[in-house]
């Protein structure tokens, strides 16, 4: 669901490195005759190369940009490096003086399965943040069947609860208003159901990229309240920003087969000496605040 456009310089990078290794090959050896081609080793190494590319594709057309995408998509890039390498050992005779080739085909190989090893190590350990999230989602469900219809979150009654609760700890924590400004005009150019798909697909992607212990709720409408547990504001505020950086580098993909970019406006507020409501009306303000003051500055 992410496309090409969002990964386009991974390609473009790895297909000049093969069309480098291909010119080098070509510029400094030789074709060998037909009779010492042995056409089962480039069917072998050709195809081992074709699937590496194509799980390279697969893998980069399912997540978005990041650390875990960047470690599998340069491992996988390694390891067709080495297998590509191999392919023109056995159509081209290089003079036994050269010794790159060995290099690429000895050294690209180790490195990329590396790396790649520590992406898939990466994976894992996102792949288990998102079981917590949905272990978590399910015991909320069983005991308090609080949760909105549309996304995978509570509701906005939920989050009231908790505010009362924490309005009494000895480090209360910090309340996260989050809103999609653009989204009523995103629905109207996308269409009702994928506008809904859009909106449920950035609930999850906040989820993916909130704490374990954070609390995510969907407010009203497009707005999401996040309920911040052991942090304080700059770290909030840290952690307010990547979620807008994670949202803007989401890539959805209409029904049309569009491509449609969102933003995300946020707004921190610290607890005071306030009741739920008062402490959720200021948070709110504060969000009308940065929305109104990021559209005038968009606006001049």
């Amino acid at each position: 669901m992410w496309g090409f456009a969002l990964h386009r310089w991974k390609w473009f990078a790895l297909l000049t490195i093969a069309s480098a290794i291909l010119a080098l090959n070509a510029l400094t050896g030789t074709l060998k005759p037909m009779a010492e081609v042995v056409w089962l080793d480039i069917a072998g190494e050709g195809g081992a190369a074709l699937l590496v590319l194509i799980w390279l594709a697969l893998m980069l057309n399912s997540r978005p940009a990041g650390r875990v995408t960047n470690l599998l998509s340069l491992g996988l890039s390694g390891i067709f490096v080495a297998y590509w390498q191999d392919v023109m050992d056995e159509v081209i005779q290089l003079p036994a003086t050269i010794v790159w080739d060995h290099w690429l085909e000895s050294g690209a190989m180790p490195v990329g399965m590396l790396l790649l090893t520590l992406g898939l190590y990466h994976w894992h350990k996102e792949q288990q943040a998102i079981c917590d999230q949905l272990r978590k989602r399910e015991k909320l469900f069983r005991e308090h069947r609080d949760f909105d219809r549309l996304t995978p979150l509570t509701r906005a009654g939920y989050l009231r609860e908790h505010l009362a609760l924490a309005s009494r700890c000895a480090a209360p924590p910090v309340l996260l208003m989050m809103e999609l400004p653009d989204f009523d005009a995103a629905r109207r150019h996308l269409g009702e159901r994928d506008g809904q798909r859009l909106l449920q697909e950035v609930a999850e992607l906040l989820l993916l990229n909130l704490r374990r212990n954070d609390l995510l709720c969907r407010y009203a409408g497009h707005r999401f309240a996040a309920l911040l547990t052991d942090i304080d504001a700059r770290r909030a505020l840290d952690l307010a920003r990547e979620l807008e950086q994670a949202v803007a580098a989401f890539a959805f993909k209409s029904g049309q087969g569009g491509t449609h970019y969102s933003r995300l406006v946020t707004a921190v507020t610290e607890a005071g000496a306030d009741t739920p409501e008062a402490w959720l009306e200021r948070a709110n303000r504060d969000l009308d605040e940065v929305r109104r003051r990021r559209a005038t500055n968009v606006a001049a």
